[in-house]
């Protein structure tokens, strides 16, 4: 078998040559057939496939794999599961490799998402929202404070604690975000109001306007506030569920307040765009129209 179908590059022996790590107990270097891996049920990126992957591909076809995958034993004979190098492991595949450079430690799942995130981390391949979710996954699962993430990859821990609010974000902007439809910056603006229904519709605005971080700010400040009538929100099931339906209808927040026998109803509106959208919607003209 040749040098490039067995996937093995000159980064290998200069690693193998300043490496002292790779003479531990507890590490095996070897090659391994790619049919052999699994992929770790801990990797935090969601898109492994992502526009730079044949260009991963291309170079793992002419020069083979330079950086061994980093891999742990399965309890099934012969198979072992990516640690680290999932998207080296998918490009040799594509390339048409038979086998791969594999650094077999042992491993427990904590160690396994930790050594998944923090790879990645350190080149950079997770968007905000997929390193959030797998902070999220090791505060859960392994109970580990946000201060002890943020000792494990070398972060402050506000950073972490400012991407894990993203989290509040309903699932579609966060998807958006992912999408890169917007940034993590709109994305942290938008956690200044708390309505979900001002928050999508906020975020139509900046995808529509193509709107800068700043720009998105000043939207939000703007926010209309409810009006002060002397009556509180209501609590009522069958109010709520009106107060939710016209929000549905209108894309905006609107509060239903009581007062007795008598109430309020108070529509949000964003911007001056945002007010006309409303008053075609409710069939209103506005005072100066023809």
């Amino acid at each position: 078998m040749s040098e490039k179908k067995r996937g093995l590059g000159r980064g290998l022996q200069e690693l193998l040559a300043t490496s002292d790590w790779l003479r531990r107990d507890d590490i095996q270097l070897f090659y391994c057939p790619v049919e052999n891996l699994v992929p770790n049920p801990y990797q935090p990126r969601q898109k492994i496939q992502d526009q730079g992957f044949q260009e991963l591909v291309e170079s793992v076809t002419q020069k083979g794999v330079l950086q061994p995958i980093l891999a742990t034993k399965t309890d099934m004979p012969e198979q072992y599961q990516i640690l680290a190098g999932e998207r080296r492991w998918q490009a040799a595949k594509a390339a048409g490799l038979a086998e791969v450079p594999v650094l077999l430690r042992e491993s427990t799942p904590a160690e396994a998402l930790e050594l998944a995130l923090i790879e990645n981390i350190q080149r950079r391949d997770l968007n905000c929202i997929e390193e959030a979710m797998a902070y999220r996954r090791l505060h859960e699962e392994f109970h580990l404070t946000q201060q002890e993430l943020a000792e494990r990859v070398g972060k402050d821990r506000s950073t972490i604690a400012n991407l894990l609010r993203l989290l509040q974000l309903p699932a579609d902007i966060q998807s958006d975000v992912v999408n890169e439809r917007i940034t993590m910056g709109h994305a942290r603006a938008l956690l200044s109001v708390n309505d979900p229904q001002t928050q999508r519709h906020a975020r139509e605005i900046i995808i529509e306007r193509q709107l800068s971080v700043r720009e998105t700010e000043k939207l939000l400040s703007r926010k209309a506030k409810p009006a002060k009538t002397g009556g509180e929100p209501v609590a009522d099931a069958h109010y709520r569920h009106l107060e939710e339906s016209i929000q549905a209808r209108l894309g905006t927040r609107v509060t239903l307040r009581r007062s007795g026998q008598r109430g309020s109803i108070t529509i949000t509106f964003l911007s001056d765009d945002d007010l006309q959208r409303l008053l075609e919607l409710l069939g209103v003209a506005e005072p100066n129209a023809g």
